[in-house]
């Protein structure tokens, strides 16, 4: 392997090691432990921290030997790959880390886990005994929020709250069934109570869902929650809240409605109100903050509402298998199993914990940008809701879709829709990744809204790109886009290349990419379809290719 296949700086999958004086055993193993009990990753052994490599010291170019020691000095026995590199002559040793699914010690019994400073560097800290149930959650091995409360008897509950639960049950046409239970009966349907030793105690769900308030913060002292609301640098609300989840709930929902704002468009007979922020969008975004975070660490989820922008936060990353790469498309996974269901049988949260598309949705449809995940962190869950002012003439379209169709526009559809509002043009492999999909799945999504008469093909095969079509770009507002974004079709594009051939004597594949407004692929394709037909003639090669007169220009 080459000097570009090793990183540039240290990351939290991303260790380097100095070899120079021979790395201590004892160095190796832990730092395999960190990144194991981690998110996994590679060490590079040879490397400096700034970077640069120093190579390896003899004693270590036996990979496998390498390998053997981290195993047999781990616990359980950690399996690692071991692949030697080479920069600048000198030998490097890249050591391959798994995340592990339980927890790895050292054989001398140390546990240490890997964590981000705030100025982005990494390093290992001691795993503490505390946060082992939040591990453990993560990698869905354990329930946090089912297990029982040490120190905690019924008389933690409050009848209030467990009242306040019916109703809300009632409010928000969750599962009826649970009404009619007795007090003890939901608490067990519900999993807020569990038996130990014959006894019935609470568990953590339980007591964050009706516990009392002076239980919780006894108990539980890492819930809490905060609803702020800021004008510029001007603090208007901040309110802190550590009340039982139902009652949180609604408390902060009735804050966020109050501020509210809403206009109305007119589709049809009807009248469609516009606001500035869509309830169910808030609502599951909340929800989530309420119910994936992690309650074994500190900190409070924040609802923090700017000018232009609406963000929800919440300790504790992405569960295990959940990224920014497939948030669209991976299967629910809740950090907090019971607690997430009793949100869904109570009526709180979406029933089939896609809660996630509803977020999307209530900003896309009314031509607001999509939500945005980009400031989640491994210490945390951020989204942010853009308030921006609706575009009324996108939401005109989607609800005269939705009309026809008799259903709401999928979120794929929204997804190609709005990405074509600013990036003008797709092709397959762009839409894949913007839905999360493979090619066809993309390329299926694509056709059916051509069906529809949303977009226009162009070319065809790989070259086969995608606009809006000119019906929507009327009803957007802006026909005139249409003709600029359509661009030419392909004999108009052979005939500007052989004009501008004429007139300068030669072309290169990037002025053919600004003359007719290709892709490279389309211009190496237009380029190698003139040269097979005599128009051109290569002269050079790669990037700096002249294409001149051929014989039959």
């Amino acid at each position: 392997m080459l000097d570009s296949d090793i990183p540039t700086a240290e990351a939290l999958t991303v260790e380097f090691k100095s070899d120079q004086k021979r790395l201590p055993d004892k160095d190796l193993v832990l730092a395999a432990v960190c990144l194991a009990n981690t998110d996994g990753g590679a060490i590079y052994l040879g490397v400096e921290d700034d970077g640069q490599p120093t190579g390896l010291h003899q004693d270590h170019h036996d990979l496998n030997g390498l390998a053997a020691l981290i195993a047999n000095r781990t616990i359980p026995p950690l399996s690692v790959r071991t692949v030697m590199m080479e920069s600048a002559g000198l030998k490097i040793a890249r050591i391959e880390i798994p995340r592990s699914t339980r927890l790895v010690a050292t054989s001398d019994g140390t546990l240490q886990r890997r964590r981000l400073l705030a100025d982005g560097k990494p390093q290992c800290v001691p795993f503490l005994p505390h946060e082992f149930a939040s591990r453990e959650s993560d990698l869905r091995l354990s329930d946090y929020s089912a297990l029982p409360v040490a120190g905690a008897d019924l008389d933690t509950l409050d009848p209030a709250e467990r009242h306040r639960l019916r109703q809300a049950i009632e409010r928000y046409r969750g599962d009826r069934s649970l009404l009619g239970l007795d007090d003890a009966e939901l608490d067990g349907a519900l999993g807020l109570t569990r038996t130990e030793s014959g006894q019935r105690v609470p568990t953590v769900a339980g007591l964050l869902l009706i516990g009392r308030e002076s239980a919780i913060r006894a108990h539980l002292p890492t819930h809490e929650a905060a609803f702020q609301v800021l004008d510029g640098t001007e603090v208007r609300v901040n309110d802190f809240y550590r009340w039982p989840l139902v009652r949180l709930f609604e408390r902060v929902e009735e804050q966020f409605l109050a501020r509210v704002s809403e206009r109305e468009l007119q589709v049809g007979l009807f009248r469609v109100p516009v606001p500035n922020v869509e309830p169910r969008a808030f609502r599951e975004a909340l929800v989530n903050a309420l119910t994936h975070r992690d309650y074994s660490r500190l900190g409070a989820v924040q609802t923090r509402w700017q000018t232009e922008t609406l963000s929800i936060s919440s300790p504790g990353g992405f569960v295990e298998g959940v990224s920014l790469d497939n948030l669209l498309v991976v299967e629910p996974r809740p950090r907090n199993p019971l607690l997430a269901d009793a949100f869904k049988r109570i009526g709180l949260a979406e029933r089939t914990g896609r809660g996630v598309d509803l977020i999307y949705q209530g900003l896309l449809r009314y031509g607001r940008p999509p939500p945005s995940y980009l400031r989640s962190d491994p210490s945390s869950v951020s989204v942010d809701l853009n308030c921006a002012e609706a575009d009324l003439n996108f939401l005109k379209l989607v609800l005269e879709q939705e009309n026809q169709l008799g259903t709401g526009l999928p979120i794929e559809s929204l997804l190609v829709l709005a990405e074509l509002r600013h990036a003008r043009r797709l092709d397959t492999p762009e839409t894949a990744k913007l839905l999360q999909r493979d090619s066809a799945y993309g390329r299926a999504v694509l056709e059916r809204l051509v069906e529809a008469g949303l977009l226009q093909a162009h070319g065809v095969r790989k070259g086969r790109t995608y606009t809006l079509s000119a019906a929507v770009y009327r009803q957007l507002g802006s026909p005139l886009d249409y003709v600029r974004q359509a661009g030419f079709d392909p004999l108009q594009q052979e005939e500007m290349v052989k004009r501008y051939v004429r007139e300068h004597g030669n072309i290169r594949r990037s002025d053919v990419i600004r003359l007719c407004g290709l892709s490279p692929q389309q211009a190496t394709r237009l380029l190698k379809r003139l040269n097979n037909n005599g128009f051109l003639e290569p002269h050079g090669e790669g990037k700096g290719t002249l294409y001149a007169r051929g014989r039959n220009l």
